[in-house]
């Protein structure tokens, strides 16, 4: 008896100790899949280009601490109050107490996310902002602040951050001593400068003019999504890149046509006015870091940049395809999860190749349309406010399919899929991407064109869970929703924007069915990192 007893008191501790170890955030956790991203072959770098991918990666690093400060505040102060080890890893993912997917807090002491995260006083308004007068306050590069006095002040990003700020010009000026590239250099150096000062216009130029390099370094503070108050603040982000030159020139064919790919798109040509600079390209890369804005919940899978209009008219943009973790999502996600949403005759239609292309066209679609009104509103971000970002997510997506169903005429590719594949493809990534949810740009992106595709009768969902569609109506849907989407963007109607994504912007009743089913099938709703050296 008592030998039994010793035998069985080993596994009555294994089984407390495991379920001790059970977290409430395990399900969150679970929700985004880690990966490995392994280093790509590097056996075409030189032994200087190495070094130079290191600097790329310990400049990367400085910046993911000002995004740290720039969204939350202390990281540290923040991860060292929580006793959970999967609840730090979920704060981790999302760099800071706050649910991406929701914006509601996950950590005890801290209140939901505001719209303004921390770019503005947690106390000031929107109506405040507007009344006070400073040339500075409309600047992506500055921060604002109350004075000791409880009046507004705005603190350009180069002070607030100039720690950061030095170390990582201090990394570009080093990797620039040693490159073999003279592009690369005068990429690095004007970056360096831009950095310190918030002026970026001529190191985006020579981001653009570097074409010659096996690698890649995207860094600075690029979007706006975070800021749902005004949407003016950029945030910090940095990816580490590896050109893929034998697809990149496969690419390269494409951009060419950019001025009739604005032909190409739906609604009266008075809203598509835009002619992307003669500069514009598209690069295939592999990813080797992400870090700051870029490795915050949600992963992209592709790049459109610069953002400044100035440099889309005057120059461009690039396009870039980040093509392992885009496979990636596909293997992980998109793929498995249109097999458990869509009924087995639609499912055939998924395709991985459709995917890709999908994303390349969504890309292009950013570059495409009008960036300023028609009637002297100024830029469309300007007259759009915070509801600019969404619009914009929802004109590239449905743009960007209708472009690679367009292709289909122009170009053969049918032998890599057809125009059902394109179609099916999105709408199984429309549906998983509802879960990133309501509280971001994304988001409520993918929840407008769902919610339009419905009213237009584009999908049915049956009794079982799983879709039909009609590709017929949603690709007459789509093309509907992209011609609204750019006559608002073109004629800056504020009130029309915030009257539709009320409209549309809320999650259907199904939306809870189908998170069920794929979670009941484990399929994640995003992915992390687990970079290899």
């Amino acid at each position: 008896m008592k030998r039994h007893l010793i035998l069985l008191l080993p596994l009555l501790a294994a089984v407390v100790s495991c379920r001790q170890t059970k977290s409430p955030f395990d399900r969150e956790v679970a929700n985004y899949a880690l990966v490995d991203i392994e280093v790509p072959d590097l056996s075409g770098i030189t032994d200087n280009g190495k070094e130079v991918l290191d600097l790329y990666r310990y400049a990367a690093d400085e910046v993911d601490a000002i995004y740290w400060e720039q969204y939350f505040g202390d990281r540290q102060e923040l991860l060292d109050g929580i006793a959970d080890p999967v609840q730090r890893t979920f704060a981790e993912i999302n760099y800071g107490p706050w649910d991406r997917m929701t914006g509601k807090s996950f950590v005890e002491g801290y209140a939901d996310r505001l719209p303004g995260a921390g770019f503005y006083p947690a106390n000031m308004t929107r109506e405040e902002f507007d009344a006070w007068e400073n040339p500075d306050k409309d600047s992506p590069y500055t921060l604002i602040r109350r004075a000791a006095d409880g009046s507004l002040e705005a603190v350009w990003y180069h002070d607030a951050y100039k720690e950061h700020i030095d170390k990582i010009s201090n990394f570009l000026k080093a990797a620039a001593d040693i490159t073999i590239k003279p592009s690369v250099r005068t990429y690095l150096q004007s970056k360096a400068e831009a950095l310190r000062t918030d002026r970026y216009y001529e190191s985006s130029l020579a981001w653009l003019d570097m074409e010659d390099s096996k690698m890649d370094l995207v860094i600075g503070p690029n979007e706006v999504t975070d800021d749902e108050l005004m949407g003016l603040k950029r945030s910090y982000e940095a990816y580490v890149l590896l050109k893929n030159e034998a697809h990149t020139r496969e690419l390269m064919q494409y951009v060419s046509r950019l001025t009739e790919f604005q032909e190409d798109l739906p609604g009266d040509p008075a809203y598509k006015t835009f002619q992307p600079g003669a500069g514009s390209n598209i690069f295939s890369c592999d990813a080797l870091y992400y870090a700051g804005k870029a490795n915050a919940g949600v992963k992209v899978i592709a790049l459109n940049l610069p953002f400044d209009t100035d440099v889309q008219r005057d120059r461009g943009t690039r396009t870039i395809l980040l093509e392992n973790i885009i496979h990636t999502k596909y293997n992980h996600i998109v793929g498995p999860g249109g097999r458990v949403l869509l009924e087995p005759d639609y499912a055939e239609h998924l395709s991985s190749d459709a995917f890709f292309w999908n994303i390349v066209f969504r890309e292009v679609a950013h570059g495409l349309g009008v960036k300023e009104t028609i009637d002297g509103k100024g830029s469309v971000d300007e007259a759009l406010g915070n509801a600019a970002t969404t619009l914009e997510e929802v004109k590239a997506n449905t743009a960007g399919v209708l472009l690679v169903g367009m292709l289909q005429k122009h170009v053969d590719i049918h032998h890599l899929f057809t125009k059902e594949d394109a179609l099916t493809t999105f709408f199984a990534s429309l549906v998983r991407s509802e879960r990133f949810g309501e509280g971001t740009a994304m988001g409520r992106a993918n929840i407008i064109i769902y919610n339009y595709l419905a009213e237009a009768g584009a999908f049915q969902r049956k009794p079982t869970g799983q879709y039909s569609l009609d590709y017929k109506k949603m690709e007459a849907a789509l093309s509907d929703l992209t011609a609204l989407v750019l006559k608002t963007q073109a004629t800056g109607d504020k009130a029309f924007a915030e009257q539709f994504e009320a409209r549309y912007g809320k999650l259907s009743p199904d939306y809870d069915a189908d998170r069920m089913n794929l979670g009941l099938e484990r399929i994640p709703a995003d992915i992390r990192f687990n970079f290899k050296r």
